[in-house]
């Protein structure tokens, strides 16, 4: 029998530079990527360890017109794409892209209704499959919706893709929804700050050593807006630019060699993302001024 998958399924980019962001994500994350062009679709297949994960394409004209700009956009497997998008607009979203067949697969294009962007791919996977690994290098560690209300948000993913309440940390002001999907924890939820012009959805690349993943963003021409920032179970998260202007994530652990210099852990230290980290804790930390 099978059944909806309604995990994340693939990643795409959509630039301005594929030959620079190709080199760039190349680099920093240590992907391998190959040309899987079509005679209609110029595209670039990404893969971890020979497996693929996602793709580069140049962002089409009609998009730039009409003021897009380079973002990474996930996918979300999911059994019918027609039926999807028919429940997508009933429940209020947008339907950018109609259902259409591509180079990955039957997808679509959509947005939910407070404009944070979404792609589906029409996927299906034995019942009872076992969750993917997600804290691999170079896999896609954690997904984050930053929305204008994150708990009408969560209603809404709630009913589209069944999409499961998961456990949270809340602080004194802010709350974090934890989501779960086929048994696994996959990301989180919550309203963005005003400074963020847009809701948009946030990916989290992992990385093995984080003061040398983002040395390597900085080498290759893109920049670290916020962190290295501390999160539990000893990890360290960054929030990056490429090239191009597409926002991206980093999540790794610090080496000793960058402990010994920094063993308070202060390097980075913020609570200026609405205070609180990609796993749903508040960021404090005892003896350190906010």
């Amino acid at each position: 029998m099978l059944g909806d998958d309604r995990r994340f399924a693939w990643y795409e980019l959509l630039t301005t530079d594929v030959p620079a962001a190709q080199a760039f994500y190349c680099d920093v994350v240590g992907w391998g990527a190959h040309d899987a062009s079509t005679p209609d679709l110029p595209y670039t297949s990404l893969s971890v360890g020979g497996t693929p994960l996602g793709g580069l394409m140049p962002l089409p004209q009609d998009a730039k017109d009409k003021g897009a700009r380079p973002r990474w956009m996930g996918y979300v497997g999911v059994r019918d794409v027609d039926l999807t998008t028919d429940l997508v607009k009933r429940l209020g979203g947008s339907v950018y892209v109609p259902p259409t067949n591509s180079n990955i697969g039957r997808i679509a294009v959509i947005a939910d209704p407070q404009t944070a962007i979404l792609g589906l791919v029409e996927r299906s996977v034995p019942s009872g499959k076992k969750a993917l690994e997600m804290d691999a290098p170079g896999l896609v560690g954690w997904h984050e919706l930053l929305a204008t209300d994150w708990a009408k948000a969560f209603t809404y993913y709630r009913e589209l893709f069944g999409w499961e309440r998961a456990a949270v940390d809340l602080g004194p002001t802010e709350t974090y929804q934890l989501f779960s999907t086929g048994g696994q924890t996959a990301g989180g939820i919550f309203t963005k700050r005003p400074v963020e012009p847009v809701p948009y959805w946030l990916y989290y690349f992992n990385v093995e050593d984080i003061d040398a993943a983002a040395d390597r963003v900085k080498r290759a021409g893109g920049q670290i807006f916020e962190g290295p920032i501390e999160v539990p179970e000893e990890s360290w998260i960054a929030r990056c630019i490429d090239p191009q202007g597409a926002i991206f994530a980093l999540q790794g652990k610090r080496s000793q060699a960058a402990r010994a210099k920094d063993p308070a852990g202060q390097v980075g230290w913020s609570t200026s993302w609405s205070g609180i980290t990609s796993r749903g804790r508040l960021v404090e930390k005892p003896g350190l001024k906010k």
